[in-house]
């Protein structure tokens, strides 16, 4: 952890429940893997593929400010351009890419709701939401590997 960032702990019984939801889930996805392979429904080649195809949005997740954007329309709802802008920090410019990328894939949706006044919000799609959702285990796994590594 850096200097100057928030440690989020978790009591010790979320703690080992999430873990224990991790594994499972990670054990799952390796089992049907397997599954999978082995009875020749997709070959390698076939996920390389589909790995290749996901780098995009890999990409675009992995960049600054998306998460925040994502966690803060999942955990609070629809929000307006000034609400993302104070939540993040991110400058006007940045925030303004990021919501049009994000649209331009399809994680939120740019919902104008006529006025007088003329009111912007962008909520998650599914896939917004779902994505956002998946992304919390691994994230939390990473954190919490990194500080026990460095104990």
């Amino acid at each position: 952890m850096k200097p100057g960032e928030p440690k989020i702990t978790l009591s010790q019984e979320i703690a080992l429940k999430v873990e224990k939801k991790i594994k499972h889930t990670a054990q799952g996805v390796e089992e049907t893997l397997k599954e999978i392979l082995e009875k020749g429904e997709v070959s390698f080649e076939d996920m390389k593929m589909l790995l290749e195809s996901l780098k995009p949005s890999f990409s675009l997740l992995s960049q600054k400010w998306v998460l925040e954007i994502l966690y803060s329309l999942l955990i609070l709802g629809p929000l307006g351009f000034n609400e993302l802008k104070k939540i993040t920090g991110a400058s006007s410019r940045s925030l303004s890419l990021k919501l049009k990328a994000l649209s331009d894939s399809g994680f939120i949706e740019r919902i104008v709701e006529k006025g007088p006044p003329l009111r912007t919000s962008y909520r998650l799609t599914e896939k917004g939401r779902t994505s956002a959702l998946l992304s919390l285990p691994l994230l939390y796994y990473i954190v919490t590997m990194t500080q026990s590594n460095t104990a």
